[in-house]
């Protein structure tokens, strides 16, 4: 039996055992593919997922010479605000979630930019990115649109909508529906450091990014010490791509696992039975 089959195999009993509310579930290893799905196959919200593709949006624009990931940005340049401080969160600007966070003021990115920040340290916001993504459209025009052609069609995804914000910026750190499969065509360019089927659309280095460079968060989770472009560390070997409600792409080596779920309690001991079984292979 292919490799990628005895890991879906192991994956579902698992889900089955523990009532983990997956939607749909891709495992590659190698050039191996098995999927296994519990609900209708249709695209759903990727949540943080989507921070991502706001770094291969920056990854791609810095290739094109376009944008530096770390040139000072603009009004913030006193305070060394770069995008690469914006991408891994470490603007130092507390700006916590809310539901209403891209509504609750005229102008996000402004807002954010005018609270003061506590240094290099980790902060995590939806807000970090959003505004990092209205910094990159000041340079490449609309960035849905900017991606299109380099990102999203090659893919296979040229249908694909950025939700946006009431006066019209894609949202960065959110926002995106895909289908389960989609989702693994993301993690594959990743696993495949910014080449697509012989194509390549981002620099290695960017991707490589995504997983080196660490920061520490503060936290003493597992999975949770430390992240990087978009990245978590962990759990185990593991390094992860993780939305809200157990969006999960997890590599493990030539192992790339991508869960589509709605169980947000749950997603963390998946996270890290996936790490473990992908790894003891």
């Amino acid at each position: 039996m292919p490799a990628a089959d005895d890991l879906r195999d192991a994956l579902v009993a698992r889900i089955h055992d523990t009532g983990f509310g997956a939607h749909g579930l891709h495992v590659r290893v190698d050039d191996d593919v098995a999927e296994h799905r519990w609900t209708p196959d249709v695209r759903e919200e990727i949540h943080s997922v989507a921070k991502a593709v706001s770094v291969l949006a920056v990854g791609i624009a810095a290739d094109e010479g376009v944008v530096s990931l770390d040139a000072p940005i603009g009004a913030a340049r006193e305070r060394d605000l770069t995008l690469r401080r914006l991408l891994t969160m470490t603007s130092g600007i507390d700006f916590p979630w809310s539901p209403t966070l891209m509504t609750d003021w005229p102008d996000l990115a402004a807002e954010f930019l005018s609270r003061p920040s506590r240094g290099r340290v980790f902060q995590y916001s939806n807000a970090s990115t959003y505004t990092a993504m209205h910094v990159l459209s000041q340079r490449v025009g609309d960035v849905e649109e900017y991606l299109r052609p380099r990102l999203f069609a090659p893919l296979g995804l040229e249908d694909v909508a950025w939700a946006r914000c009431p006066i019209g910026r894609v949202l960065g750190g959110e926002g995106l529906s895909l289908r389960t499969e989609e989702m693994a065509r993301l993690g594959l360019l990743l696993r495949d450091r910014g080449d697509w089927r012989g194509q390549r659309l981002v620099s290695a280095g960017i991707v490589d990014a995504m997983h080196a460079g660490w920061v520490d968060t503060g936290s003493v989770g597992d999975g949770y010490r430390r992240y990087a472009l978009a990245g978590w560390d962990g759990p185990g070997a593991a390094w992860r791509l993780q939305g809200a409600y157990g969006q999960l792409i997890v590599f493990a080596g030539d192992a790339v696992v991508t869960i589509s779920a709605d169980d947000h309690a749950g997603a963390d001991a998946i996270a890290a039975f996936v790490a473990e079984a992908a790894t003891r292979r």
